[in-house]
């Protein structure tokens, strides 16, 4: 029998408005706006969107770890205030003390709780068995493998019984198969009722990963971010992913993040305000663009989105970034699942590289952040800005991810050939 909500009862969890600013009017930057969610116990939810669409952040609010700019958290029914105490949280990143034994580290949680020593070490010691590292208790976490050093962090989450669950990517930083069997483990813990967890919220740009795991898939769109719409997944567990039905499921999803294929200015982006940067750039990597773009050339123009993320095996969480680029730089555009490619986007496929390096620059040069550096580079005497100038300049639209767009925006400016980078001075300079 599958975990499943009882009919008509109350929510654990629901956040109603939620928003997330950063800076002050009216140079705010707003990670989260507008998030109304619900989650009920016996859930198992995944929230799945693009890269700074605030997916992390809306977990942090969830767990108390932030506290909302505007609307409001509630967990049973009462106004979260402060970090909730029926929540837990494991992230991609291990996050164990290397001093501490796999046992130890576990007891670090019960501990905090004022957990008397000899029932935390008992509580502790089945929690350790129950992840599967039984004989493994005395082991460091250096000479752990990394799937066994996140089932230390599973173990960890679960020894303070949370109601609620939050996952922050957890199988991210593992190797394909340790992932695989992290995740068999999770599901076949919850479908059996191993573990106390009411509910389970989790974290994922791996879109298979959602539709196998979650009984509903809530989508968010950036920019800012919230709440695109959700999908009931109704697959019976255990969930193969060469059905019909589940690869269905997954083109559905990926349809709905990649969303409609907008209009040019609207992929360009609008120049309001001082600066005008809104729309973030993807972070995708042009040099793996041109791979994409050919693959689907060969595929005479039309690419399945859930195929081309298989084919790139370990590094498929490329494909929504790289996919958003192709869109933004008008080689390509999303249609039910399917990558098309426009006329721009075969010739780059079959062009020669000083021909793509043209083609990226002249579109590289439409884009506001990258046009933006480039003018600035050319009104500057001599033709060299510190790359914290940029950021700086930028921390009022993007907030904390302001260096990283400034990164991105320096990788396609020097992939087209428009300006260059100096690691050492951190300088940007015009090329040639």
């Amino acid at each position: 029998m599958e975990p499943a909500p009882a009919p008509g009862a109350a929510p654990l969890l629901a956040l109603s408005g939620v928003a997330k600013a950063y800076g002050r009017a009216p140079r705010q930057f707003y990670a989260l706006r507008g998030i109304d969610l619900e989650i009920a116990a016996g859930e198992f939810v995944c929230l799945v969107g693009p890269s700074g669409c605030g997916k992390s952040t809306l977990l942090r609010l969830i767990t108390g770890l932030v506290a909302p700019t505007g609307g409001e958290v509630r967990y049973r029914g009462e106004r979260l205030a402060g970090v909730n105490p029926h929540a837990t949280i494991v992230f991609q990143t291990f996050a164990l003390f290397p001093w501490l034994t796999v046992l130890e580290n576990v007891e670090v949680a019960l501990k905090a709780r004022r957990v008397e020593p000899p029932e935390r070490h008992a509580r502790a010691e089945q929690l350790v068995e129950l992840v599967g590292l039984a004989g493994f208790e005395s082991a460091y976490p250096r000479e752990l493998s990394g799937g066994m050093r996140q089932k230390v962090g599973f173990a960890r989450a679960m020894a303070v019984e949370p109601e609620l669950l939050c996952l922050d990517e957890p199988f991210s930083a593992l190797d394909v198969l340790s992932a695989e069997a992290l995740r068999g483990e999770l599901i076949e813990l919850w479908l059996r009722r191993a573990m106390s967890t009411e509910a389970i919220l989790m974290v994922t740009h791996n879109i298979e990963e959602a539709v196998e795991l979650a009984d509903r898939i809530v989508v968010m769109a950036k920019d800012p971010g919230r709440i695109l719409g959700e999908m009931h997944v109704g697959l019976r567990h255990p969930r193969n992913r060469k059905d019909v039905a589940f690869q269905a499921m997954v083109d559905r999803v990926y349809a709905a993040v990649t969303g409609r294929t907008a209009t040019e200015p609207e992929l360009i982006g609008t120049v309001p305000g001082a600066l005008g940067i809104t729309r973030r750039l993807p972070h995708a990597r042009l040099e793996a663009l041109a791979g994409l773009l050919e693959k689907v050339a060969a595929e005479e123009g039309r690419g399945d989105l859930p195929r081309l993320a298989q084919a790139l095996g370990p590094h498929a969480d490329e494909l929504l970034p790289l996919v958003e680029a192709a869109e933004r730089l008008g080689f390509a555009r999303v249609e039910q699942g399917d990558l098309i490619l426009l006329p721009a986007g075969h010739t780059y496929a079959e062009a020669t590289i000083p021909v793509r390096k043209e083609l990226i620059s002249g579109r590289a040069l439409r884009v506001p952040l990258v046009r933006w550096i480039y003018e600035t580079l050319q009104r500057d005497d001599d033709q060299r800005v510190d790359r914290d100038y940029f950021v700086e300049a930028l921390r009022g639209e993007f907030g904390d991810e302001a260096a990283a767009q400034v990164d991105t925006a320096v990788e396609w400016g020097r992939y087209a050939e428009l300006f260059a980078y100096d690691k050492d001075s951190d300088q940007l300079s015009l090329e040639g």
